[in-house]
């Protein structure tokens, strides 16, 4: 829940006043996953740090750059004696990326899937349905120096980390990033514990990308992975199961009604998906019913996408 109150207020903001938002009182939680890899979280995205045998760490997303100092004081107390070597991003939005220009400052090479770094580079609006925010260009500094198209595998002292894209889930520009040897996949939002997703249409996001890379990391992970979604606690993947499920049953269930020629205001009118917000669509929550409503929608209209080859090879 305190995840989706600050995306939203973010959302809610102007780029000026997010600037000035109060961080002196966001502290770092550190949760365990094995000896050496940790999820921490703060004020933005959920941030994955394996620490190395030397000491340096590889992150998956960078949260907000005015945390980056306390980020650096929870390696220490996990462990961590070197600086942070890599951080790969997960998704283009700030509150995964903010972060990058303070750990390039700091002599990290920023990692990502091609179309990640265009939207960084290029600003414009991030968004679909009544949620939106016009961002600007990310700092050249913030930008990832190593970019890829559809598979990347980075080695931290000998350990493997895999990189994955899933094409329009999310956004256009997602990865997934597997701990084959500890079994943890981290998701970015392609899967969030806050309720319902926030499907990024503007930035070529589609719910049924979404539900491919579900599927996909489903199908080809070991039983006892553990999932790192974007935002909230660490999950199995039976929570997983449960989510991918909703994503298919509340899309086919608008399909239908937009085969049937229902428009988007009966849909949320007549209460569409209401079997699913007590349980996804909090009081307080970032996507309410309606608003989803209107991203199943809006990724419906959209002329079926070629995903390309979802599946990866086993680790």
């Amino acid at each position: 829940m305190r995840a989706a109150l600050i995306l939203l207020m973010f959302f809610a903001a102007t780029g000026a006043r997010a600037q000035e938002q109060d961080f002196s009182k966001v502290g770092v939680k550190s949760t365990p996953l094995t000896a050496n890899l940790h999820m921490l979280q703060g004020a933005g995205g959920n941030v994955a740090a394996l620490v190395g045998s030397s000491g340096g760490v590889l992150l998956v997303d960078a949260d907000f750059g005015a945390i980056a100092d306390k980020m650096r004081a929870a390696l220490k107390a996990d462990g961590a004696s070197g600086p942070v070597r890599y951080v790969i991003n997960t998704h283009y939005h700030f509150d995964h990326t903010d972060g990058n220009l303070a750990f390039a400052q700091g002599g990290a090479t920023i990692i990502a899937q091609t179309n990640l770094r265009t939207r960084l580079a290029s600003g414009g609006t991030i968004g679909g349905g009544s949620i939106t925010r016009t961002v600007p260009p990310a700092d050249p500094g913030a930008l990832p120096g190593i970019t890829y198209e559809s598979e990347l595998t980075v080695y931290l002292d000998g350990t493997a980390v895999r990189v994955h894209h899933y094409p329009r889930a999310h956004t256009d520009g997602d990865s997934v990033v597997f701990f084959p040897a500890a079994h943890v996949v981290h998701m970015g939002d392609i899967f969030v514990r806050y309720g319902f997703p926030f499907i990024d249409t503007n930035g070529g996001g589609n719910v049924r990308g979404m539900i491919a890379a579900c599927e996909d990391v489903l199908s080809t992970s070991p039983a006892d992975t553990r999932v790192i979604p974007g935002h909230g606690a660490v999950a199995t993947l039976d929570d997983l199961r449960t989510y991918t499920q909703m994503l298919k049953d509340t899309s086919a269930l608008v399909a239908k009604a937009m085969a049937a020629g229902k428009s988007l205001d009966a849909m949320k009118s007549e209460k569409l998906l209401g079997a699913w917000s007590a349980r996804y669509s909090p009081e307080k929550g970032f996507v309410n019913t309606d608003t989803f409503t209107e991203l199943l929608y809006a990724s419906l209209s959209l002329p079926a996408a070629r995903h390309g080859p979802a599946r990866r090879p086993h680790p």
